[in-house]
This record gives C-alpha cells, structure tokens and sequence, in this order.
C-alpha cells in the first residue's frame, strides 16, 4: 500500500466509523438540525480531546503525525472493535517506510492440517493465505460450495469467487452479509500488511470489475474472526444452517482455517451426510 493509498484508506475508514455513531449513545444531544449521519468532526474531536482542524486533517487523509495515545483516544470516541482498533494504527501510524519487506512464503499444507481438513467429514473447511487465496479444503466444501480443484489455481481467490461465481450468489440467503463477512477478514489484513502492493491492484481490479463490490467495501468493516450464522439454499440439498468459525493457523504462513459447522437441532448435517452420498454412488 503506498502512501496516498494508505492516507485515502484512513480517510474512508474513519468517515464511515464516524456514520455510525449516534449522539445519544456518547451522550451528547441529536439536536434538531442535524444533518450528519451519526456524530459531527467536532464532536468526535471533543471526544478524543483533539482540536476540530487537527481532526478533520486527520479524516481527510492529510500526511499528518498521529501519537499512539490520540489514537487511543480517538478508538474510544468511535467505539472501535479491537480488530478496528488495530487497523487504525496500522494506518495512522505508517511503518511501512521504516520496514523491510517481508518475503513471501509459499503457502503449504503440512500432513498434520491436511488430516484435520479430512476429519472434519460434514464441516465443510477451507483454508485461504493473508490474500485470501484457497489453498486447502475438504470434500464437505467442494459438494456446499464449489469443486475448488475444477477452478484454475490462479483464479483461487475466494474475494474474487464471491462476487464471479454465481454458485456464492445462489447459494446464500443474504449474499451480501456473506460477503460483507470476507471483506472484514480481508480488509484486516489489508491494514495488517500496509507495505504489501498486491492489495492495491487487486482492489482495482474488483472495483473496475464488479459494479457491487465497491458499495460493500466502503463499508469499512473489520474483523479478523467474524463469528456468525449463515442461510444457504444449496440447489440439490436445500435449507442449510451453518455457524461459521474462523481462526488462524499456526505457523509462519499466515493461513486460516473458516469452518462451517451445521447448526446444531437443524437437518443440515443429515441433508450434507445425504448429498455427500449421493455423489458417490
């Protein structure tokens, strides 16, 4: 990410921190002539106990210094999330410039993951590196999503899927919730990794591409693990309810583990176990 990218970045996220953000809930009057969604520039300076202009420099992405307790202060003000908290920092305090560029490793499946991906027989699993690229998952996520292996690898990235594939489109009740859940995740790493240029272009493309998905990025939601239940109407197995669980795997690699549980007192695991052997025979 380089620095005018970095900057707009920073600009986006705490316009859209600040939307939603209601008076009442700091304690401050709605007044009868607002106009602004949530809280005022102003208002959010009061709060972080920062001056209007040094504030608005800030949110208008200026290339300005930002102390670790003024962020602290401003976290507060807007009620980040710890995962929103830390994007902030990554963004506002720029250490890209000071760092070395890591070099990538290849993502690889160690015997033992590849075992657990099998074990979890009615769980579909897949496992994506920091680029959200998939580089693993189990029979259980090739019959509820899509058959990973027929897509070329270089195609294998489950941001870009999303928003191509219509299976992702059909298969979820509230497609753009789904999808709003990988945006979190990406989008952490995206403030993860500040000195990575890969990100940028990708967003181009998907901007350029796909006329939905700037609407669902602006959106500037950040998580590292979204826990949440998910609705699918699978064409062949119907009503499914699944509990997503997302976590990072240990290692150097930066891969992560999303696993669909079926909910608990739902047909699902009945209905996956029936269409998983229907394949087969």
């Amino acid at each position: 990410m380089n620095q005018q990218a970095r900057l707009h970045a920073l600009s986006d996220f705490l316009k859209a921190r600040r939307a939603r953000i209601t008076p009442q809930s700091v304690g401050l009057s709605a007044g009868l002539r607002r106009r602004t969604p949530g809280l005022r520039r102003e208002e959010v300076a009061q709060l972080a106990g920062v001056s209007t202009t040094w504030y608005t420099w800030l949110e208008q992405g200026r290339d300005i210094q930002a102390s670790a307790s003024v962020l602290e202060n401003i976290s507060s003000a807007l009620q980040l999330t710890n995962d929103e908290r830390k994007y902030l920092f990554s963004l506002a305090m720029d250490k890209s410039a000071s760092m070395v560029p890591a070099v990538e490793e290849i993502p690889q499946i160690s015997p033992s993951l590849a075992k657990i991906l099998e074990q979890l027989r009615y769980c579909p699993a897949i496992i994506s590196d920091r680029h959200c690229n998939i580089v693993g998952w189990n029979e259980a996520a090739r019959h509820v999503f899509l058959d990973f292996e027929k897509v070329p690898e270089a195609q294998r990235n489950m941001i870009s899927l999303l928003f191509e594939r219509k299976e992702f489109r059909r298969l979820a009740v509230n497609w753009n919730d789904f999808a709003g859940d990988f945006l979190s995740i990406f989008r952490a790493y995206y403030g993860q990794y500040v000195d990575d240029e890969w990100y940028e272009r990708f967003l181009e493309t998907m901007k350029e591409t796909y006329p939905d998905f700037h609407p669902l990025w602006e959106e500037s939601k950040v998580s590292s693990a979204p826990h949440v239940v998910l609705e699918f109407r699978h064409a062949r197995g119907g009503k499914m309810l699944f509990e997503l669980s997302s976590f990072i795997v240990q290692g150097s690699s930066d891969l992560r583990c999303s696993i669909y549980t079926p909910v608990q007192d739902s047909a699902t695991e009945v209905k996956l176990m029936a269409l998983m052997e229907r394949a087969r025979e």
